[in-house]
């Protein structure tokens, strides 16, 4: 756990103030106090003169989209070749960011229109997202929110929050809370407390999240005292957002610990990036180092359509070459499963590789990752009685008690019910056609 000062960092920390570098390095707020959010910040704070081109973009692009890097993770910054550098690219600004595309949207999830009341996305049967926050310690430049964050007409008070906890309590099919922004850790740890408490008294509340990257960006925020707190309230889980091996530094490692000894699970949400972490030996360097970390690989995901974004976006083909070079090639637990969020509130939408050929009555043709080429044989018999697919009135064996249920939704619609028997989209043509036509009828 041995976490001293590199010389970079005091090399960063003198720039700004040099009585008792050590204390303030590891002072969270006072990285955010000293965050750099002018190019003359940047400048400075490299000890490296930057091109005129690169000034020029930040001026311009700071104009719509916000700049603020902390003093750690700008010290993270190869000044040998700070264009091509994973750390610069996703903190710098670019005047790529400004370029809006006929297919970029600026809420390209429609979190706002799955909004019942401030704050809360319900878009999913049984668990909300809870945007508590809309600060963060660093403005990433591929954020999806980018609409929102740093935006102060976005920031959510405490009557907006207690409306957000007041719909779910009054809402039992929620049993997941996620808490993002933002970054939930940014706020005072009282006040985070107030909100975890809150979410503990409800009792179909079950798990609770928290999304932060923090132990990428400031690893100082990761306190005894933040996590003595967060232990009280478990199980609360906690995603983490790393998107390149050079983040996992020893200040990092030693938040992770921190959290993963105080019996927090770990996850990990990566967005895969053009020029930064396109690459399968990047991305498998970076799987290793997280489960070293007792971090669980959770999500690879295609950057979002937001505005601004397209210079960030890869061909949906590059992440499935990347995941051909993870299934086979490393542990399971190490793999990330890869999703498009779908545009238009569709939701995270898994793709991998096909490992199914061909598929008969009673055999399966399946290859493996090296191409060999297996068949599976299907039961010559299956006891279709075992379940008839009548869940309301089911009496299998299997003890349930205490499970509530909820209503099924989409596929799984169709799979538990024989009353139904397609979902028709509600823009169909052919039901409006048709539609049209039995109201004419009928005047």
């Amino acid at each position: 756990m041995k976490n001293t000062m590199s010389e970079r960092q005091k090399e960063v920390v003198n720039l700004i103030d040099d009585t008792a570098p050590e204390r303030k390095w590891r002072d969270w707020r006072w990285q955010l106090r000293s965050s750099a959010k002018t190019a003359e910040d940047l400048e400075h704070l490299l000890d490296h003169p930057l091109s005129a081109k690169i000034k020029t973009q930040i001026y311009e692009t700071t104009g719509k989209f916000p700049m603020s890097i902390t003093p750690y993770y700008l010290s993270l910054i190869n000044t040998d070749d700070i264009e091509n550098c994973p750390i610069f690219l996703q903190s710098v600004p670019r005047i790529a960011e400004l370029d809006v595309m006929e297919m970029d949207m600026e809420d390209p999830l429609h979190e706002e229109m799955d909004s019942p009341v401030d704050c809360i996305t319900h878009r999913y049967p049984d668990r909300v997202l809870f945007l508590i926050s809309n600060v963060c310690s660093m403005y990433c430049r591929f954020c999806t929110r980018k609409r929102k964050v740093g935006d102060s007409d976005f920031i959510p008070n405490r009557e907006v929050i207690q409306e957000g906890i007041d719909y779910i309590k009054k809402t039992p099919v929620i049993r997941d809370v996620l808490l993002s922004g933002g970054d939930p850790f940014l706020l005072n740890t009282d006040y985070l407390e107030w909100i975890l408490y809150e979410l503990r008294k409800i009792d179909h509340v079950e798990v609770i999240r928290i999304g932060t990257r923090t132990p990428v960006v400031l690893p100082m925020r990761i306190t005894p005292n933040l996590v003595e707190m967060l232990k009280q309230y478990h199980p609360v889980w906690v995603n983490t957002h790393f998107n390149h091996p050079r983040e996992i530094t020893q200040s990092a490692r030693n938040a992770l610990a921190m959290l993963a000894d105080a019996g927090i699970p770990l996850g990990n949400q990566s967005v895969l990036l053009a020029g930064v972490n396109d690459c399968p030996r990047i991305m498998k360097s970076l799987m290793h180092e997280l489960v070293k970390n007792r971090v669980r690989p959770y999500y690879m995901y295609q950057c979002d359509m937001s505005e601004g974004l397209s210079h960030f976006r890869t061909p949906i083909a590059k992440g499935m070459e990347i995941m051909e070079s993870l299934i086979g090639h490393t542990s399971g637990f190490a793999r990330p499963t890869y999703v498009v969020d779908a545009p238009g509130g569709g939701g995270k939408i898994p793709i991998n590789p096909s490992y199914l050929i061909s598929w008969s009555t009673n055999k399966a043709i399946l290859r493996n990752y090296e191409g060999v080429i297996s068949s599976y044989r299907e039961p010559d018999n299956y006891d279709q009685h075992f379940c008839d697919r009548q869940c309301r009135t089911c009496e299998m064996h299997l003890d349930l008690s205490g499970a509530d249920e909820y209503k099924a939704t989409g596929i799984e619609k169709l799979l538990s019910s024989h009353e139904q028997v397609s979902l028709i989209p509600t823009d169909n043509e052919r039901v409006d056609r048709f539609e049209d036509e039995k109201q004419s009828d009928e005047t």
